[in-house]
């Protein structure tokens, strides 16, 4: 057993002495040698007393080979699940006890001894079993127990479960060809015409959700061999109602769900292709899948324009279609619903003034393009429309773009517009600067400091003030009564049990656990100085990065210490949720140590002197001057230094082939194929001197790190792991810093697969310290990337530093210019980012943004999307008074031909050209 193992805290239950037979003795002897071929015929022969009696035993073995992960303790848990499976007499602690967490996840379940002794028992017993297991959900199922259930049911003809686990097991195992001759096994469709499961767990297949995989997969290129082909054949021979099927996939599709089932659905849905009598049948469930996943809705329109287009749908259905389609922000079905509004009004002109009166809902799209498409659809059928539709028009002219005022009011006989189109009318609105959020006074009770545990420990991810509480509340109620912070934090300890051994995790605030571990003593108090050497520290795993290092430094000594010498609280606890500590506070707890004759931990005080906000404040440098403990005229020293200076950033560009001098796998050289821009950090890296040698290491370790971002990506525990919270707390006022050191986490979220990285951007943004070139390019990185929501949490820190007044529109202009030309940043995100930012009324920032960055965009080639960027200019540009001419937009301009991107540079042309 490893060091640090934890002790369990409940007495064992004293065990009346039993005599074991010669039998029971035979079953437990195969299972510690992990024989589990010959459990079957043991067990047979063994009496229910026996039994019982080879159980207690059972579960002991089992508690002890339980977190052994060697192939001979696999083995044994393996004989362990066999053996108790036949030793309960009751259906209902078999099924726990094949069911259990401990013998999931390495297919123990599908050994055929545990089918053959689950056959050995009474039908009513087999019955009740499948049916718990198949009930079981979350942690509770494992696949492996499908082949079990489904032996059971088939064999005893009980009832078929309709759990989802065991419904979406059916759906990933029913394609699976059976054993037979090379390339005799039948297909899909035939499995599932013969399959006695099908009528009952087919239409589960439309409730479940993650099933794109298994509904997508081609299985063969034989007719009937994927899962929407068979289900389209089940309809076609009548073995499922064919409009009962239309109705489960178009129920499915409305009920609406993740994006990779709806188009799965949409599949089932194409290849049972209903007939147009099918559709208008169901005219309803269409119209509602308008507002639905994009392929969807597309999917939709073209049927209704179908149904509309052969007279088998009301006229008004066109009308109530626009309604839905026409604020979405797709432009593709807004452009094809605007050709059905004229389509149809070309075929009945009758139904003109309807249609008119339904593309100038589009007059307040944020697109101005489909503003002019929509204009010029009511100018086409205005004249059939009558005049009784121009004072509904002139009200919704009022939402076009000021640029489409003049030819409006032409249009519908009366101007167009007020003071909007006075371009001082428009202020700029910006969101209030954000406050840090005080952390509270300290946790008052040892009650209070065991529930913000428990909630800690819940937490998928914590915030930082919970974890700094917490770890506060563990030091400082031990000092003042360690045996009633011990009690109270008995049932956390209960439901969460520290584990030492091999860490495959970095350092996070969940381990605060392990304080509490220690001051209950389920850490052997022997071993916790040993084990918290730097060397052999339980929470340093191999896979930790330099900031779960520093953590984990962090949560070390606050354990040693608490179990020591209890130091009354500690220092580096921060005031803000960023992390931050008052100069003040730092002073103050400092001359608290001295009062009470404590000494400051090493890493407690580097931890806090990276943490406190430099300060000029002359009662504040007084008073730190009139400490004195060693740690006290450190903090001095370090507040009249100013603290950790700040280091600057230079460019870096990193083009294919970057370091190829090297020969290594193509897998472990995805950089070399990236162009990106990126940062190297210059300057010093620390205090200089002894003030920067006194750091704890791992704090000095963390401040080392010079080499350009792109480079650290070679580290996998560095560009794996997500950054957090808790490690841009650990610099809160070094925010440049911090980005400069993910910048290549930044930049995956634009140039590869990443996901969620930008929402620490946010987190920067609020945090300390001087914005400079690596915040504003991972601002540029966030503003291009990939997934709407790391766009959206990109326009959110944009709006952050303009409202605090840190942002440098033309550098982060410039920047974008430059990536756009690189194509690591996609015109067209970009442009969706922009708008939305726009929309909350940031007109002059984007126009400062867009400005730097248009000479860039507009050189050479201009990529897709370009336009879109364009229209969003001029539109800032009015509502900012922007005045002054671009070269590269007159050049733009002036080019002959009439495409959108010329059309929207004139129109920018001539804004920056107005007196």
């Amino acid at each position: 057993m490893s060091t640090g193992t934890v002790k369990s805290t409940k007495a064992v239950k004293a065990r009346p002495a039993m005599a074991l037979t010669e039998g029971v003795k035979a079953v437990l002897a195969a299972v510690r040698e992990g024989e589990t071929g010959r459990l079957p015929g043991l067990l047979a022969a063994l009496g229910p007393a026996e039994r019982r009696c080879c159980l207690l035993e059972l579960k002991e073995l089992r508690r002890t080979t339980r977190g052994d992960w060697s192939k001979e303790a696999g083995r044994r848990m393996c004989a362990l699940l066999v053996a108790g499976a036949g030793c309960h007499l009751g259906a209902a602690g078999a099924a726990t006890w094949i069911g259990a967490r401990d013998f999931s996840g390495r297919s123990w379940a599908r050994n055929p001894a545990l089918a053959d002794v689950v056959e050995a028992q009474p039908v009513e017993w087999q019955i009740e079993v499948a049916g718990r297991l198949a009930a079981k959900r979350g942690s509770g199922w494992s696949w492996d127990l499908y082949p079990l259930i489904t032996r059971v049911v088939r064999r005893t003809g009980c009832a078929v479960p309709t759990s989802d686990d065991f419904a979406a097991e059916w759906l990933r195992s029913a394609a699976e060809a059976e054993n037979g001759p090379h390339g005799t096994a039948v297909t899909l469709l035939k499995r599932l015409r013969a399959d006695t499961f099908t009528p009952v767990l087919l239409p589960r297949v439309f409730e479940l959700e993650d099933v794109a995989w298994p509904l997508n997969a081609v299985y063969t290129t034989r007719s009937g061999d994927s899962w929407p082909a068979a289900i389209a054949g089940l309809a076609e021979s009548g073995d499922f109602d064919r409009g009962d099927l239309v109705d489960l996939c178009l129920g499915r599709l409305v009920r609406g769900g993740k994006t990779a089932d709806q188009r799965a659905f949409l599949t089932v849905l194409t290849a049972l292709a209903p007939t147009p009598q099918e559709y208008a049948a169901r005219v309803r469930d269409l119209l509602a899948l308008l507002d639905g996943l994009p392929a969807v809705a597309g999917h939709a329109q073209q049927v209704l324009a179908g149904l509309d287009e052969a007279g088998l749908v009301e006229p008004e259905v066109v009308v109530e279609a626009s309604a839905v389609v026409l604020f979405r922000s797709e432009k593709k079905l807004v452009r094809a619903q605007l050709g059905w509004l004229e389509q149809a009004a070309k075929r009945s002109p009758g139904r003109s003034g309807p249609v008119v009166l339904a593309a100038a809902e589009a007059f307040g799209h944020p697109d101005s393009a489909i503003q002019e498409r929509a204009l010029n659809v009511v100018a086409r059928r205005l004249k059939a429309a009558g005049e009784a539709v121009l004072p509904e028009l002139l009200l919704a002219a009022e939402a076009l773009n000021p640029a489409h005022h003049a030819r409006a009011g032409q249009l519908f006989g009366a101007p167009v517009g007020g003071s909007e189109d006075d371009d001082t009318a428009w202020a700029e609105a910006l969101p209030p600067a954000p406050v840090p959020a005080p952390l509270g006074e300290p946790l008052a009770t040892p009650a209070e400091v065991a529930e913000e545990l428990a909630v800690l420990l819940a937490a998928e991810r914590p915030e930082v003030a919970v974890f700094e509480r917490v770890l506060d509340g563990l030091v400082r109620h031990a000092h003042r009564d360690r045996a009633a912070l011990v009690k109270a934090l008995e049932p956390v300890l209960r439901a969460n049990h520290w584990q030492d051994g091999n860490r495959w995790r970095d350092c996070g605030p969940a381990d605060a656990l392990y304080v509490a571990a220690v001051l209950a003593g389920q850490v052997e108090s022997s071993r916790t100085g040993f084990l918290l050497r730097r060397s052999r520290n339980p929470l340093r795993g191999t896979q930790n990065t330099e900031y779960g290092n520093a953590l984990a430094a962090r949560i070390s000594e606050a354990a040693e210490r608490a179990k020591a010498d209890g130091p009354p609280f500690l220092l580096a606890t921060p005031t803000d949720a960023t992390g931050a500590i008052t100069a003040t506070a730092l002073v103050e707890r400092l001359a608290g140590y001295e009062a009470a004759g404590a000494s400051a931990g090493p890493v407690d005080l580097s931890a806090a002197l990276l943490r406190v906000a430099p300060t000029a404040d002359p009662v504040v440098l007084a008073a730190s001057g009139r400490l004195t403990s060693a740690a006290g005229r450190w903090a001095a020293a370090w507040l009249r230094d100013g603290g950790l200076p700040a280091q600057a950033s230079e460019r870096v560009f990193f083009a294919p082939g970057a370091g190829s001098e090297r020969k290594r796998p193509s897998w472990d050289r995805w950089w070399e194929d990236l162009r990106r821009i990126a940062v190297t950090q210059r300057g010093t890296a620390g205090p200089a001197g002894p003030a920067r040698e006194r750091l704890a290491a791992d704090f000095r370790t963390l401040l080392e790190g010079t080499e350009p971002s792109v480079a650290r990506a070679r580290r996998s525990e560095e560009w794996l792991r997500e950054p957090t919270e808790h490690w841009a707390a650990i610099l809160p006022h070094h925010r440049e810093e911090l980005a400069a050191r993910w910048l290549d986490r930044f930049a995956d979220c634009a140039d590869r697969e990443r996901r969620g990285t930008a929402r620490m951007l946010v987190v920067l943004a609020e945090a300390g310290g001087p914005a400079g070139l690596a915040l504003h390019l991972a601002l540029a990185y966030g503003l291009g990337a990939r997934h709407p929501e790391d766009r959206a949490a990109a326009v959110d820190a944009l709006l952050v530093l303009a409202a605090r007044g840190d942002l440098d529109g033309a550098l982060l202009g410039r920047e974008l210019g430059e990536l756009v030309a690189l194509g690591t940043v996609k015109p067209t995100r970009l442009a969706q980012s922009l708008a939305t930012a726009a929309e909350t009324g940031a007109h002059a920032t984007v126009w400062s943004v867009l400005s730097a960055a248009l000479p860039a965009l507009l050189t050479g080639e201009p990529q897709r999307g370009t336009a879109d960027l364009l229209a969003i200019a001029a539109d800032t540009g009015r509502r900012s008074a922007a005045r002054g001419p671009i070269p590269e937009v007159t050049a733009t301009a002036a080019r002959p031909g009439t495409s959108r991107l010329l059309k929207e540079a004139r129109t920018l042309r001539d804004l920056l050209a107005s007196p």
